[in-house]
């Protein structure tokens, strides 16, 4: 397996220089995404060697890494290092992989600031592990902070999606949900949520402080729902939920904090329906 690290001008990075072997892959310890997690991420499924809905994918890294004042390498440099990456992996990744871009601040001086000798950007791929038919979830104590600098930003600092899903693991879920700090349902760890109440589907809105996920951006567009603002306890007497990502798609929840949920319900069956149709259109949605 080979991937792809580049650092510094970007202008300068080319295949020939980038790929390295994945065992011996390495960033420097005095990388900004090493030392303090500056740096933004995009991971996407990857079907036959194609990325799905990559022009999104970028899209939002580039407005990740402007929350995050980071330097972007060019939209060609993007596309040529995750096809240089799928390209040179293809015997191993199989039918369904997925691939993986981390952009960092690079390499920067002890403390917060960032130095100036331009970006690191890596690209890792492999095979796709396959989820389960439903998620099982539970609700976590720790709010998702709507206000702070990192909202809605697809952030390589994880720390806190870390110690929520370890604590959905020890009671028996498979992904933890966060309300924020005002109460209401807000995200997963890596995952937007669903809800249908009284027949009508619904999600929270961008301004809960929700990552705005390249799933969830397709659903709204092909299957509709509203985005409404909803208190964290919907959880408990939603009829049907189901949650969303670019490796799970579209997956029902069958179990909620004790609570066991019919999965898939038939809103939910539609909505599967509809986006495995309109995926299979094209790659690039």
């Amino acid at each position: 397996m080979y991937a792809w690290i580049s650092t510094g001008d970007a202008t300068t990075w080319n295949a020939s220089d980038a790929l390295v072997p994945l065992d011996t892959a390495t960033i420097s310890v005095r990388d900004h995404g090493f030392t303090v997690g500056d740096g933004v991420f995009e991971a996407m499924k990857v079907v036959d060697g194609q990325p799905f809905a990559m022009t999104r994918h970028v899209r939002r890294l580039r407005e990740s890494a402007s929350a995050l004042a980071l330097d972007v390498p060019s939209d060609d440099v993007l596309h040529a290092a995750v096809h240089a990456v799928l390209d040179v992996n293809a015997d191993e990744l199989g039918h369904i992989a997925r691939v993986r871009l981390t952009l960092t601040g690079g390499i920067g001086p002890g403390g917060t600031d960032r130095g100036d000798g331009g970006p690191t950007l890596v690209v890792v791929a492999g095979p796709a592990r396959p989820w389960a038919a439903t998620s099982r979830i539970a609700t976590v104590p720790w709010a998702r902070n709507d206000v702070g600098a990192l909202a809605g930003v697809k952030s390589t600092s994880y720390a806190d999606n870390v110690i929520a899903l370890a604590r959905a693991k020890s009671l028996g879920a498979d992904e933890a949900v966060m309300p924020n700090t005002r109460g209401q349902l807000c995200e997963g760890t890596g995952t937007n949520v669903f809800v249908v109440v009284a027949g009508e589907l619904h999600t929270p809105p961008l301004s809960s402080g929700c990552l705005g996920g390249i799933t969830r951006e397709l659903v709204l567009e092909w299957v509709g729902g509203a985005e409404t603002d909803l208190p964290i306890e919907i959880l408990q007497t939603a009829d049907e939920v189901f949650v969303t990502s670019s490796t799970r798609d579209i997956q029902p929840v069958s179990w909620i904090d004790g609570r066991e949920l019919v999965a898939p319900g038939p809103v939910t069956v539609a909505a599967m329906s509809v986006f495995a149709t309109r995926a299979s259109e094209g790659m690039n949605p």
